[in-house]
């Protein structure tokens, strides 16, 4: 079920209650590596020591034990259990139970998804996260009933033991488990859905990871990896750039069959999935698991859409004017801007700045942020068969959370680390709630990432006056802001068709392309050109494998984020205490609970419209600059 953190991780690309941001990487040169200064490695032994360790392997038995002695004791018990009069303390000690074994599994899984994360193409480190995850899943099989049962229980009667103490701490847990009642199937059905995910979506998704991580691009006389490639499509060099492209199309198309077979059986697996639980739309699951209402989505998705022209295509056409043509070839959608000195920075620098930018907001955020740097939370280097791009795992609250990037000096890297840092901030306030109740759902996960982007921008921003860094600057935050709004609605686009079309049968590769093209067509506009090959570049793209329409987050954090910093400017008084209440919250309040002390209501369209009113007013403030 939805809260039980084992469940929720089982992909290593999951890892963040989110998740994993595909980034523009590169990998380095012994001289690069020198520009960037000494990068930290995190330090798992908070976990475990080892793969052998005895802890670890106790703490499997440990578990084993507890989950069949839970089941001894409360399975097909919990309806009479309801009817005694020490019901409240005793369904209160059964959750505690349950919460401590859920722990332990968290503990165990988030070690050996780390340390697979690290190096992906390890055949040790690999078989160690797959029979962990095999092993999660035979105890696990002896907790499913708990929730399933608890949904069958009077709710008349549920309601009115939750609102005394001791039980009314588990609360917000037991309203959220019921809101999934209605999709939840009979125990038999449940348990074979549970046991067959090893062999079925989850080791789709390895296969996916390990597929990736092996890939290498032919660039010259180098055989580079994926975040290597991706990096060069932001060098200042136009011909790097088409090369880079040329590189990855070459890569993807003889990989396409791969690839195509991933995505046709995933989806077919969720359209199998979801017909059996009575979802009406291929997107609702996701909506559940978010806790946000199918129109709330429907009306951003509706709103971005209809920005396209305000947005995307301004500012591209705009962009296009600053290189001398008309229209920016694919390749060059990111390509920084003409005549704009590009500097490595290195990770003292980094650290600084972010931290710098959180400490004038609010001393407490900094603090906490620090703690990844000095604690050694952080994987920073690149690595062969590391996991690409970036995520913050937050573990389990008897840990803390871990971030893993792909550190390489660039600007779009140092946003990384602060965004990261502000998931780990959050994953830190919210982890006394429990275990139950610290995962935050999608939607309002990204708040505090997206915040500390911002705040790290506006820093930025303020200390830079030379006009051409400066443009350069802000070009480069319009860029971010397309690739998380507009770029992530288009994907949402994407595979909304892709989903529907595949239940009229099995997709091709180019049947898959062709709708690739025709959303980023629709987002991109016309200043665009696409060339041959474009149509491979949804191959790569670890979301729609791992988490199925997880993009729209992006989205949905980003406009929540402009709406909240325009708070943040107006009245600042008493704002630092609300957003950290808001943090804290973790998974126990609805998104419309959360953002009503701040004035904000997403339920509201008008919502969406003052979000992507902040990218159009930096287009406008770009065209003045030319």
């Amino acid at each position: 079920m939805k809260r039980m953190i084992y469940s929720q991780l089982a992909s290593p690309s999951d890892f963040s209650a989110a998740i994993l941001r595909m980034s523009d990487l590169a990998q380095a040169s012994s001289k690069q590596q020198a520009d960037l200064g000494l990068l930290p490695e995190w330090n798992l032994a908070d976990l475990y020591q080892g793969l052998e360790a005895p802890e670890f392997k106790a703490d499997l038995e440990k578990a084993t034990h507890a989950a069949k002695d839970f089941a001894a004791d409360y399975q097909g018990k919990l309806v009479a259990l309801l009817d005694r009069p020490d019901a409240n303390q005793e369904l209160h000690r059964a959750i505690a139970r349950y919460e401590a074994i859920d722990d332990v599994l968290g503990r165990i899984i988030s070690y050996a998804g780390l340390v697979y994360s690290g190096d992906t193409t390890d055949p040790v480190k690999a078989k160690f996260y797959g029979d962990t995850q095999d092993a999660l899943t035979r105890i696990s099989t002896d907790l499913l009933f708990f929730s399933l049962e608890l949904n069958r229980l009077d709710d008349q009667k549920l309601d009115a033991l939750a609102l005394k103490a001791p039980l009314n701490h588990y609360r917000p847990w037991l309203e959220d488990i019921r809101l999934e009642k209605p999709y939840q199937l009979d125990d038999a059905l449940e348990k074979l859905f549970h046991e067959k995910a090893a062999t079925g979506r989850s080791a789709w998704n390895r296969l996916f990871d390990e597929t990736i991580s092996s890939l290498r691009f032919s660039f010259g006389d180098e055989q580079l990896t994926i975040e290597a490639v991706l990096n060069k499509l932001q060098d200042s060099d136009g011909h790097v750039r088409k090369q880079a492209s040329d590189a990855l199309a070459k890569t993807f198309k003889e990989n396409l069959r791969i690839f195509t077979l991933i995505s046709n059986t995933l989806a077919k697996d969720k359209e199998i999935s979801d017909t059996w639980r009575g979802f009406k739309d291929v997107a609702d699951a996701r909506h559940l698991s978010n806790r946000v209402e199918r129109d709330v989505v429907d009306a951003m998705v509706e709103a971005v859409r209809a920005a396209y022209p305000r947005l995307s295509h301004r500012y591209y056409t705009l962009k296009a004017r600053w290189f001398g043509v008309d229209q920016l070839n694919h390749w060059d959608r990111n390509a920084p801007l003409p005549k704009v000195e590009q500097r490595t920075i290195p990770w003292d620098e980094a650290r600084k700045t972010v931290l710098s930018a959180y400490e004038t907001f609010s001393p407490e955020m900094s603090r906490l942020a620090a703690r990844f740097f000095d604690e050694r939370w952080i994987d920073a280097p690149v690595r062969a068969g590391k996991a690409p791009g970036a995520f913050a795992h937050p573990t389990v609250p008897s840990a803390h959370p871990y971030v893993l990037v792909n550190y390489q000096g660039k600007p779009r890297d140092v946003m990384t680390l602060a965004h990261e840092l502000g998931h780990g901030v959050h994953q830190l306030l919210a982890a006394p709630n429990g275990a139950l109740m610290a995962p935050t759902p999608l939607t309002l996960a990204e708040t505090a990432s997206v915040f500390g982007e911002m705040l790290t921008f506006r820093s930025l921003l303020s200390q830079t006056h030379d006009p051409l860094a400066r443009k350069a600057m802000l070009a480069g935050k319009v860029e971010d802001m397309i690739n998380t709004v507009v770029r992530q609605i288009a994907f949402y686009t994407f595979e909304r068709q892709l989903h529907l079309k595949r239940q009229e049968g099995e997709l091709t590769s180019d049947d898959i392309g062709a709708i690739w093209l025709d959303v980023q067509k629709e987002s991109l506009g016309p200043a665009i050109r696409i060339g041959e090959g474009y149509e491979t570049f949804w191959t790569y793209i670890p979301h729609f494998i791992h988490s199925p329409f997880y993009v729209y987050a992006y989205a949905f954090g980003d406009c929540l984020v402009n709406s909240l910093y325009g708070v943040y400017e107006k009245a600042s008084d008493g704002f630092v205490d609300r957003y950290f209440a808001m943090l804290s919250a973790g998974g126990t309040k609805h998104h419309s609970e959360l953002l009503a002390p701040f004035g904000l209501d997403a339920r509201d369209p008008a919502f969406w419209q003052i979000g992507l009113g902040v990218i159009e007013g930096m287009i406008a403030e770009l065209e003045t600059m030319d």
